[in-house]
């Protein structure tokens, strides 16, 4: 049995401000704050990119201000550090820690590449393009020695993540505080590169928004039994051929679901594990308690049967798990209307379908569409984020480009439909499995296809 661990707070740049105007009236100073972000950053530099140069690029704001003293602390650790400024410090707290550099400073037009370069000109405020002389060095700039970012790459938008100028793409990127929501979707995903978190005595941060983790696993209890361990029906196609709804079956017991049924055309089974039952059969496993939860979509066609069978389920109380075929059958409003507990898992374009455009702000965007809709929505993507209609949000970065591959998908249904069948809310049971089948991905490597990833649980849930 698996459970759902707590995640790094991915906050709003308004939130962030509001953290630290608290911290501030509380009694600690914006100075110390900055000083803080500066030790912790100093170290992780230190550790993730000794060199014997450095260049570091200061801005005018509270980012160019953590830049002079990354620059006095990288020189008193005997690096060669150079300042580039773009203007001079135009607030107090950076025009404080500006006053601790007593090294050389060139304007920005003249600044060379050196093997370290960080980048302290715009973090968390930008709200619009870079100023044409910052995006000119920082092309020139691209290429050459390791990147720091301090808190965001300049140039992203750290609500978004969009690209409101070229950035210059970061090895390391050192998060001031706490997680932007900036640092994990968008553009920003991939400019940030690896993103650490540089704690600075921030207390009482929302926690509404979280990075998925690592789930713990707990053993299974002595006494358990196949049914304990929960029943699954997943609803075939009408169409005998594609093994859509197979994957998600074989997915679900994999999982750890104690019984798993495939409801359909008798096929021959994905695994001699997997029950077999016809329609008919099936209206008496509806009736049965033990039935824990039902996957519907994968392989699905839009067919009366398929209609039958979804608008059958939705006013029942049975949990339902709808991916594939199943979201073209239902709109926003039947899925508020329903009275079974609903997971769905759209991609892009089956979001857009069923909510409209998707927003600047992904997050925002699927936690509108979970509260409108009534369902835990787990949006697929480069980042999978994951909605809960009270608010709840997890963004799931634990994942690897190997899963794209045809069937991926159902089996993430499944994983899903699995770890409900035990005894977990939805969307405990979305976030987990996003993060299953992303650890899946990363071990699969390149030739991984959505058959390899069933069999992959047993030893995923044996290390965790």
């Amino acid at each position: 049995m698996l459970s759902l661990s707590p995640g790094l707070p991915i906050l709003t740049a308004a939130e962030m401000r509001t953290a630290e105007a608290t911290a501030i009236v509380s009694g600690t100073s914006a100075v110390l704050l900055m000083e803080r972000a500066v030790a912790a950053a100093v170290a992780a530099i230190a550790a993730y990119a000794p060199a014997a140069q450095a260049l570091v690029l200061c801005g005018p704001g509270n980012n160019g201000g953590d830049g002079y003293g990354v620059a006095a602390g990288l020189k008193a650790l005997g690096v060669d550090v150079t300042v580039a400024a773009l203007s001079p410090p135009a607030t107090d707290t950076a025009s404080a820690m500006a006053t601790r550099w007593a090294g050389p400073v060139v304007t920005l037009d003249q600044a060379s590449p050196a093997p370290l370069v960080v980048d302290g000109l715009f973090g968390t405020g930008l709200s619009g393009p870079l100023p044409p002389e910052a995006e000119d060095v920082l092309k020139s700039l691209a290429g050459h020695g390791i990147v720091v970012a301090l808190d965001m790459p300049s140039g992203i938008d750290s609500n978004t993540g969009a690209a409101l100028s070229p950035p210059l793409p970061a090895d390391l990127t050192i998060a001031f505080g706490a997680l932007k929501r900036g640092h994990v979707q968008g553009a920003g995903a991939e400019a940030c590169g690896r993103v650490v978190v540089a704690h600075i005595g921030l207390e009482g941060l929302p926690t509404g928004v979280q990075l998925g983790s690592r789930p713990i696993i707990h053993p299974i209890p002595r006494a358990a039994h196949k049914y304990s361990r929960g029943h699954v029906l997943v609803i075939e196609n009408d169409d005998p051929h594609g093994g859509a709804a197979r994957l998600t079956a074989l997915a679900a017991l994999r999982a750890g679901a104690g019984l798993v049924t495939l409801v359909g055309p008798a096929n021959p089974p994905a695994a001699l594990a997997l029950m077999q039952r016809d329609d008919d059969e099936t209206e008496r496993l509806l009736l049965d308690p033990r039935t824990g939860v039902i996957a519907i979509g994968p392989g699905l066609a839009d067919t009366p049967r398929a209609q039958a069978w979804l608008f059958r389920l939705l006013p029942d109380e049975i949990p339902l798990v709808l991916d594939g075929g199943a979201l073209s059958l239902v709109t926003s409003k039947t899925l508020a209307d329903a009275r079974a507990p609903i997971i769905i898992t759209p991609h892009e374009g089956e979001f857009i379908n069923l909510f409209g455009p998707i927003g600047p702000d992904r997050i925002e965007t699927v936690l509108a569409a979970a509260r409108r809709s009534g369902a835990v929505l787990l949006l697929k993507g480069p980042e999978t984020i994951i909605a809960a209609p009270w608010g709840e949000v997890r963004v799931n970065t634990h994942a690897s480009a190997n899963l794209a591959t045809a069937g991926s998908g159902d089996v993430l249904a499944g994983l899903i439909a699995g770890l409900i069948a035990q005894g977990m809310n939805g969307f405990d049971a979305a976030v987990i499995a996003a993060w299953l089948h992303g650890e899946a991905g990363q071990r699969g490597g390149p030739g991984l296809i959505a058959d390899d990833i069933p069999g992959m649980m047993p030893g995923i849930l044996a290390r965790l």
